[in-house]
């Protein structure tokens, strides 16, 4: 049974929707199964506004040295520590991407937006050509959803997403550098990794919402990276989507951590 049809299973083995992107980046061998599906992004809109936020930092519009005030007004719930945390503390540009993308925090990832500007984000997302992605709503913004406000992707999008980032392409390769080596420190775990041995390091971004469960990145293999983007909702219960992840993520990295030790010499 090939790996595709072993991933086929563990999907109609739920009610669950599942999107489910993965590309090996030594050979370029691509499984893409509900590609063009269009999922509630939760927490994923968060990379691309790390990339409008380094793009900016590359023509000189913010720096990761500037300091941002956190007031009482910026704070919002959810995930994150900012919102614990006495108002008048001062954090540089750096310090509240770090904070947006390895605990997800929800109030440093509004300030971003704010900095950076919602409409920049979207411009970026439309010139790099990533079509089913937009963000219409900061995080917590509980009345722009009710007026049905949402921030959306797809698996085909999120894939792309890190194989411009891989390559260098996204915005260039110093950039890339930074974003991965932020996206290798993720502190939200229990997904991709789920089943994995603890020794890989996985450069990913995680999302979450009440019955929705995502994870997507670069699993580092020797000699033998890979993105893996699975996107799913609709899930019996939250613990039951981040099943579905670690399932489908061991079975992928089964196959290609086989085929690392297949080609050895």
């Amino acid at each position: 049974m090939g790996l595709r049809e072993k991933i086929d299973n563990i999907i109609n083995s739920t009610e669950a929707n599942v999107g489910v992107a993965v590309k090996t980046l030594n050979n370029q061998d691509i499984i893409s199964i509900n590609e063009d599906r269009i999922f509630p992004s939760a927490s994923l809109i968060k990379l691309y506004t790390l990339a409008e936020a380094c793009r900016q930092m590359k023509e000189n519009k913010i720096k990761l040295s500037q300091k941002i005030l956190l007031t009482d007004e910026v704070k919002v719930g959810g995930d994150g520590i900012l919102k614990e945390l006495n108002s008048g503390h001062k954090l540089t540009v750096e310090e509240l991407l770090i904070l947006m993308i390895i605990i997800s925090d929800n109030t440093a990832a509004n300030i971003i937006i704010d900095l950076i500007g919602m409409e920049n984000i979207n411009d970026f997302i439309r010139t790099m050509g990533f079509d089913s992605t937009v963000l219409q709503r900061k995080m917590m913004d509980f009345k722009a959803a009710k007026a049905g406000k949402q921030n959306f992707t797809s698996t085909k999008d999120v894939l792309k997403f890190f194989d411009y980032l891989y390559k260098g392409i996204l915005i260039d390769r110093e950039s890339s550098r930074f974003m991965i080596e932020i996206l290798k420190r993720q502190q939200v775990t229990g997904r991709l990794d789920l089943y994995l041995p603890e020794e890989i390091i996985i450069a990913h971004k995680t999302g979450d919402l009440d019955y929705l469960e995502h994870d997507a990145g670069i699993v580092c293999l020797e000699n033998n990276h890979y993105i893996i983007c699975v996107l799913t909702d609709n899930n019996i219960s939250n613990k039951d989507g981040r099943e579905i992840i670690g399932k489908i993520s061991k079975l992928v990295y089964q196959e290609f951590s086989k085929n690392i030790l297949l080609h050895r010499d």
